[in-house]
């Protein structure tokens, strides 16, 4: 049995042939890195669930206004114990800590995701997060957690590339 052709080594004018052309192409798409990948992923996932973390609480926030820094203090906003009591309903952990817990989760876990440190432990927990909300909250929204999954999965268990904090620690440690 005879190994196929890598799409680097196809002779010129040879791509007109359907069966070269989808080689090159397949030759292509294995060229893109790992690292490319978790970068966009890290970048996308923290982005889904910092901003879910933004509609908990106020006051949580970095603004430069006229040269002037200000950071507000952040504090649950008033609607997401109801929110938690009456809409998401979790067995076992009353909403008043459930509320603050899950807003601090969708705070670090993706800003840590995001710089790349202890990301393989930050997307199991979001991994469990978004889990308990697919299987105790919203059941029909498979799909979109279903992404959410995939991006996850691929961060513990490829890492989160060379792009990262997680990365330069593994390199001085070898």
């Amino acid at each position: 049995m005879t190994s196929p052709v890598p799409a680097t080594a196809l002779p010129r004018g040879s791509i007109s042939r359907p069966q070269n052309l989808i080689r090159f192409a397949l030759g292509l798409a294995e060229r893109i890195p790992d690292s490319l990948i978790a970068l966009l992923g890290r970048f996308s996932i923290a982005a889904v669930f910092w901003k879910s973390g933004q509609t908990k609480v106020q006051g949580f926030a970095i603004d430069i206004v006229g040269g002037e820094f200000r950071f507000g203090i952040p504090r649950l906003s008033d609607s997401v114990v109801g929110l938690f009591r009456d809409e998401y309903r979790l067995p076992l952990i009353p909403p008043e800590i459930a509320a603050p817990m899950a807003a601090f989760a969708e705070h670090l876990f993706p800003l840590l995701i995001l710089i790349g440190l202890a990301t393989r432990f930050s997307a199991l927990a979001l991994l469990v997060m978004t889990a308990t909300i697919q299987l105790l909250v919203y059941p029909d929204a498979y799909p979109t957690h279903g992404v959410w999954a995939a991006v996850l999965l691929f961060l513990i268990a490829r890492g989160p590339g060379a792009v990262s904090i997680d990365h330069l620690i593994a390199r001085r440690f070898r």
